[in-house]
């Protein structure tokens, strides 16, 4: 009886090691886990101003009327969202844009900028009910920020800078920006991928 209670303990101790051993390498897998799938910004082109760089400064046409100034020292802070009526993950991000609109009304104003025909940007602005925003038609604008791929998003400060831009398929990336203007980098991979954070996460 007392040897096979002795047994017993043998082999709990054994399984306890085990699982001790087992939840160590799974601690490890989590972390390097985490590394792998960090938050992924807005994916960067490397054309176009920088972070960092003046934004190039426009007055132009709005729809529904008035003027709109684009770069150059502002009130706020500004962002950019290039869109077409075409362009199914646009309209997906247009009821996060308004959320954002109202979420980060302190320091940001949202301008919709595009180019082509404006009689069917007018009705696909009535139609998204985007009346609210600022919608101009510029293709020198999408040409001097070498806009290639929609959506796509630039943030420039209220200096008339340039603090974050990229390509912006969700609401995360979209976040994403404002990080990186919050955290004084160009994106967030750039954040990530500094040394500092690398420890970190190690």
């Amino acid at each position: 009886m007392n040897e096979a209670l002795m047994v017993s303990n043998v082999l709990l101790w054994i399984a306890v090691l085990v699982l001790l051993v087992a939840v160590i390498a799974l601690s490890r897998q989590i972390g390097i886990l985490y590394e792998r799938v960090a938050p992924m910004g807005a994916l960067v082109m490397d054309t176009g101003p920088k972070a960092g760089d003046l934004a190039p400064t426009f007055e132009l046409d709005a729809l529904g009327g008035g003027r709109v100034r684009l770069g150059g020292m502002q009130e706020r802070s500004t962002l950019i969202f290039f869109l077409s009526p075409t362009c199914p993950v646009c309209k997906k991000l247009l009821p996060i844009l308004k959320s954002i609109r109202v979420a980060e009304s302190k320091w940001l104003d949202i301008v919709l900028a595009s180019d082509g025909d404006a009689p069917a940007h007018e009705s696909f602005r009535e139609r998204a009910q985007l009346t609210d925003f600022p919608y101009v038609l510029s293709a020198a604008l999408g040409m001097q920020y070498r806009v290639s791929k929609l959506p796509h998003a630039v943030l420039v400060d209220e200096t008339g800078r340039v603090r974050a831009k990229g390509l912006v398929n969700s609401r995360e990336q979209l976040d994403s920006l404002f990080a990186a203007h919050d955290l004084g980098v160009g994106s967030v991979q750039e954040y990530l991928d500094q040394p500092r954070f690398a420890k970190e996460t190690t």
